[in-house]
């Protein structure tokens, strides 16, 4: 099962809200990184030496397997497993790293889509022209991740006006689309607000709730579990969230494939 996560607008907590669900995740999950502007997760974490994971060994060698042909059986070679026990898809440092991977983005979602695991995708910033269209189409959610407050209502709104066609939104069988709230834990009615207004403009996509603004837990994220970081604000919301999530993922994911 392949989960896209993405933005309309700048940086809400994409990476942090992949990086939350994929820590609390109640199946086996690998987390990968294919932010097109260059990812942050590799850089959160290091490996159980305390070391710094390998910048080369991820997305970058995971196209150049696949341009070889190398399949889904060697996808193990390519993660990083984190102090903490995540395993990763180490992202690019650099947007320049990205020339030459084009034409396997769609081989590259075909492997993260078939492995045994779940899979939860960190995709960025999504806008027209985006080199990451080929992995929405193959994932079985697509969750944008959006903060309170008109600019990112108004992006959001504009990025599933240009996605509508390609993912062929609210027709039968096509990708389900979220969208999650990054809030504060006394922010209870945006969630009831956005849902309201996407309705009211025709946009068939499903408020899955809310993820807790908690920076101090997002960063202690990068490292071994602890009784504090368990009980943050952060880790509550995203079990709550988690469920929600799967649940709309998985009903696509058991339609028979129509190709």
């Amino acid at each position: 099962m392949l989960i896209a996560f993405a933005s309309a607008k700048g940086s809400p907590g994409v990476t942090t809200t992949v990086n939350a669900l994929g820590a609390i995740w109640p199946y086996d999950v690998v987390v990968a990184d294919f932010d097109p502007a260059g990812g942050d997760l590799a850089l959160r974490h290091r490996d159980a030496e305390g070391e710094p994971l390998d910048p080369e060994r991820g997305l970058l060698s995971l196209a150049a397997a696949a341009r070889r042909g190398v399949g889904e059986a060697n996808m193990a070679e390519h993660l990083q497993t984190a102090d903490g026990g995540l395993d990763l898809l180490a992202g690019v440092v650099r947007p320049e790293q990205l020339t030459g991977i084009g034409s396997v983005w769609p081989a590259m979602a075909t492997m993260l889509k078939t492995l045994p695991v779940d899979a939860l995708v960190d995709c960025g910033r999504i806008v027209p022209g985006t080199p990451l269209l080929p992995v929405m189409n193959a994932a079985d959610a697509v969750v944008f991740v959006v903060r309170p407050g008109i600019e990112y209502y108004a992006h959001l709104r504009e990025r599933l006006r240009w996605l509508a066609e390609p993912l062929q939104i609210g027709q039968v069988g096509s990708i389900p689309i979220g969208i999650v709230l990054v809030t504060d834990s006394r922010d209870t009615s945006a969630p009831r607000d956005l849902d309201r207004l996407l309705q009211h403009d025709g946009h068939q996509v499903t408020v899955l709730g809310r993820i807790a603004d908690d920076p101090k837990a997002a960063g202690a994220l990068a490292g071994r579990w602890s009784r504090r970081i368990d009980r943050s604000l952060l880790v509550r919301s995203a079990r709550e969230l988690s469920e929600s999530v799967r649940r709309l993922a998985d009903a696509h994911a058991r339609i028979p494939s129509r190709s």
